[in-house]
């Protein structure tokens, strides 16, 4: 089987947690069965980890990087102190494999840089800077990939860009201060996560169609190889947009799509991230779209993954 053709599963990103809990569960036995299961563990990574060094010296620099692109792999190597990258070139490479999807929005992020004590400086500009929902794609998108990149950074700050020239935008700091003032469910852990959707492949182009991800129904579209996910919610009439199909808007460009909703007639611009043609203060949702584990995923606000 090729590397390529390996599927790891998902459930490797909570492995530390479910570790953790069965730890936990050997405290029923008392303090000297929960040392012995934390000996073990240790023993255990030890091993790994001395296997894993040696491997890493036999290796030549590309074999090394082309496993450093491995996620599974490269959490290995960062626990182990065996990563081949430093920090900085990690955060780039994080920020690289998000920005197809922030393009898509019409929107980019720039690493401005890296303080010495671990805090990332990121300027989100286009749509992103704008986009009501840009603080969901900021926690979902791009802070998942820099932290699972580089989990040593200790914080991640939105710099402001400069200031938007009309009144109805809305700025990325103020974006993320409601994001981090709202509450979460106490049991939250984050405020989102990943759900893997492969069905969203079988969409055809100009295709436009609808979904259940946990409790979140969501209205997906395929524009030539691109991908568009959306709540399903039109934000004029609060209705679902069922039915709406995509069209090009009167004298617009070749691939320019435009939703409109079936109860209301609204329009919406897929490629703009989701911005109203008829109301500037009007905006879609949208919901990260990006392939995790080799298979296309969506990024869901944590209220909303069970269903």
């Amino acid at each position: 089987m090729a590397p390529d053709d390996v599927r790891v599963d998902p459930d490797w990103r909570v492995a530390g947690e479910r570790i953790e809990t069965l730890l936990d569960a050997s405290s029923a036995g008392g303090t000297v069965a929960r040392e012995r299961a934390e000996a073990l563990v240790r023993e255990v990574v030890d091993l790994y980890g001395a296997g894993l060094e040696r491997i890493v010296a036999l290796v030549d620099p590309r074999t090394l990087d082309a496993l450093a692109s491995d996620e599974l792999v490269a959490s290995l190597l960062l626990v182990n102190g065996l990563h081949p990258h430093d920090v900085s070139t990690r955060v780039r490479t994080a920020l690289d494999s998000v920005r197809p999807y922030l393009g898509s929005h019409g929107g980019d992020v720039d690493l401005l840089d890296i303080s010495p004590d671990g805090v990332v400086h990121l300027r989100l500009t286009g749509s992103c800077k704008t986009c009501p929902s840009s603080s969901v794609t900021l926690e979902l998108a791009v802070k998942d990939a820099v932290l699972a990149a580089a989990p040593e950074t200790t914080e991640i700050v939105v710099v402001a860009d400069e200031p938007a020239s009309s009144p109805n935008l809305i700025s990325a700091d103020s974006l993320l201060s409601r994001v981090h003032s709202a509450p979460l469910p106490a049991a939250a852990p984050m405020h989102g996560t990943w759900i893997g959707v492969p069905e969203l492949a079988d969409l055809m182009p100009g295709e436009v169609g609808g979904f259940a991800v946990g409790a979140l129904p969501m209205l997906v579209c395929r524009i030539d190889d691109e991908l568009f996910a959306y709540r399903d919610r039109c934000p004029s009439c609060t209705e679902s947009l069922a039915g709406a199909v995509l069209a090009r808007r009167a004298g617009g460009a070749v691939g320019d799509a435009v939703l409109r909703c079936p109860i209301c007639g609204a329009h919406y611009d897929i490629r703009g991230a989701g911005r109203s043609l008829d109301d500037p203060t009007e905006h879609l949702d949208p919901l990260p779209v990006l392939i995790r584990d080799g298979v296309l995923s969506v990024a869901v606000p944590v209220t909303e993954v069970a269903g």
